[in-house]
């Protein structure tokens, strides 16, 4: 049982009442723990905030240290963004699903990016082939992006991209294909993920070594500070990571140790702490155990406003908040039973809303199985509107504040975290512990435990390991068009054909003297996807300049 402070009703009831009822009904098991392995005791009373001060530890809604949330009156103003993350065989289907889901009540587009746009390929490299708009919809060029966003007005709809290593170029295709629109640059809005370190940490596309990797980040962070205010620059993401395995703790510490070393490289470029700070945003991850995940989204403000303001001495509060989006848990999806999957993805998305999330997409029931449907998607969307118009969560913020339970579980998950970014700290900081393996043998280890505790049946998947649903039928799923990546390819080679040669030898020429030197890479990089220079051609030229990143396996 969790060590706890002393109350005398509390011993007094243990004895008598609970030992009692005890006699009659053991407890399931001997122990109860999260997923962080902070043990859970039978009973939380007001000896477990005896501590807690107010003003220092919660403060008011949109206040320091935001615990409570960092809007004042959080969403009895304004909802939460509902993004249905989207994309698939072309950029004229994906523009389609787009489409549908804004008819459907969505309030703003979230890009998935298929393997070769996110490694730096083109449609038709070998490396490409069979991969071409299987998990995401291909862009290969300026023509694809327009194409994916036609009919969309960009200077009212924010679109969040899922892009990392080619983030640099997806960005200027999307600037470039806003000002085609009559949208100028100050008016676009949005988030491009552009969190690399959580690439070599948990999710693998990466193209580049770290260290010219990081520049490109904070090109895009100067960048954005000077041309795009209404853009989030970064979006520092534990969601990958804790779909690889980590725990809810690991999640927090990794992604907060990560959003340091990119402070520390914007700082070092030499940019103010507040002319870049309140453009960073966070992406976690919503999985089933509700208190723990809503605990972790209140440490995570907590902590990210103190170490802003007492680490790196902020003085502007927007540059405190810890602003986040979330999606529920793609790897908590199961291929059996997948009706079960609604269930989990409701409870995910709970859980979101009541840790205060600022963006919040929705997992469909069939993603186990394939991308998901039409129908599906929109269902997903339909449980956050219930949840936002129907379930009463909405109507004060921070509901579950000075719960004796939640309140013990944010300081326990706080100090949990602290110790493996002290860990952190002490081995050299983000990119050391990146070089020696640390948080990936951590994550590792946590995954190996839980699929070991799942295998076991000790913890329980329901329609999985237990209350399996025999002779269930698996729906029709989402079937990619076959002849779609012919299409891609022949619209890529057809603009390869038609645009200016000398224009487009000229702008990557000058992209390549800017890479070895010092410029900022964002205004080359425009220039030359508006030349019709290709995902591929780009990257091509970088990996000649900076050379290509191997991971080191220790054993």
């Amino acid at each position: 049982m969790s060590e706890t402070n002393q109350d005398p009703g509390r011993e007094r009831w243990r004895a008598t009442t609970r030992a009692k009822a005890l006699g009659g009904a053991p407890e399931r098991r001997e122990r109860f723990a999260t997923s962080s392995e902070i043990e859970v005791a039978d009973l939380y009373t007001a000896a477990d905030t005896a501590g807690l001060n107010e003003d220092r530890d919660l403060g008011r809604p949109g206040e320091y240290p935001f615990t409570r949330g960092v809007q004042p009156t959080m969403y009895r103003s304004r909802l939460w963004t509902m993004r249905q993350y989207a994309g698939f065989g072309s950029a004229e289907e994906t523009n389609r699903r787009f489409r549908y889901l804004l008819e459907q009540g969505q309030t703003g587009l979230s890009v998935a990016f298929d393997l070769p746009t996110q490694m730096g390929y083109d449609s038709d490299a070998p490396e490409a082939e069979g991969e071409v708009g299987r998990v995401g919809v291909p862009v290969a060029s300026l023509a694809d992006m327009e194409t994916l966003l036609a009919g969309i007005p960009l200077g009212e709809v924010s679109t969040s991209m899922t892009i990392n290593a080619t983030a640099g170029i997806l960005m200027a295709f999307y600037i470039a294909a806003a000002e085609r629109q009559g949208v100028p640059r100050a008016q676009i809005s949005g988030t491009v993920q552009n969190d690399i370190l959580k690439e070599y940490i948990a999710r693998g596309t990466w193209i580049f070594p770290p260290r010219p990797s990081m520049r490109l980040v904070t090109d895009i962070f100067e960048f954005g500070a000077r041309e795009l205010p209404k853009w989030n620059t970064i979006s520092i993401s534990g969601y990958h990571m804790r779909e690889a395995g980590a725990t809810a703790a690991q999640e927090l510490a990794f992604t907060l140790a990560d959003a340091i070393a990119y402070v520390e490289a914007a700082l070092e470029r030499g940019m103010a702490i507040d002319d870049f700070a309140p453009r960073l945003s966070f992406f976690f991850a919503a999985w089933s155990e509700l208190f723990e995940e809503v605990a972790k989204f209140r440490a995570a403000r907590r902590m990210w406003a103190r170490i802003v303001k007492e680490r790196f001495g902020a003085s502007n509060a927007r540059s405190m908040m810890c602003r986040f989006h979330v999606q529920t848990a793609g790897s908590s999806l199961t291929a059996q039973s997948i009706d079960n999957n609604v269930v989990r993805t409701t409870v995910q998305a709970l859980a979101a809303i009541l840790g205060g999330a600022q963006s919040l997409h929705t997992n469909s029931r069939d993603e186990a199985l394939a991308l998901p449907t039409q129908e599906s998607a929109r269902l997903a969307l339909r449980t956050q509107q219930i949840l936002a118009f129907e379930a009463g969560v909405t109507e004060t913020p921070d509901p579950l504040a000075g719960s004796y339970f939640v309140e013990s579980l944010t300081d326990q998950l706080e100090a949990a975290a602290q110790q493996y970014l002290d860990e952190i700290e002490a081995a050299g900081g983000t990119l050391a512990g990146i070089e020696a393996g640390y948080q990936q043998r951590r994550i590792q280890e946590s995954a190996y435990r839980v699929q070991t505790a799942i295998e076991r049946g000790d913890q329980v998947v329901v329609g999985l390991n237990k209350h399996r649903d025999e002779g269930a039928k698996s729906p029709p799923i989402q079937r990619i068009d076959p002849e779609g990546e012919r299409r891609q390819v022949a619209s890529l080679q057809r603009i390869r054909a038609e645009r200016d040669p000398a224009q487009w030898e000229a702008t990557l020429r000058r992209l390549e003297d800017a890479a070895r030197g010092t410029d900022n890479l964002m205004p080359p990089l425009i220039e030359a996807v508006k030349a019709y220079a290709t995902v591929g051609e780009i990257s091509d030229r970088l990996r000649a300049t900076w050379g290509v990143h191997h991971e080191t396996i220790s054993i």
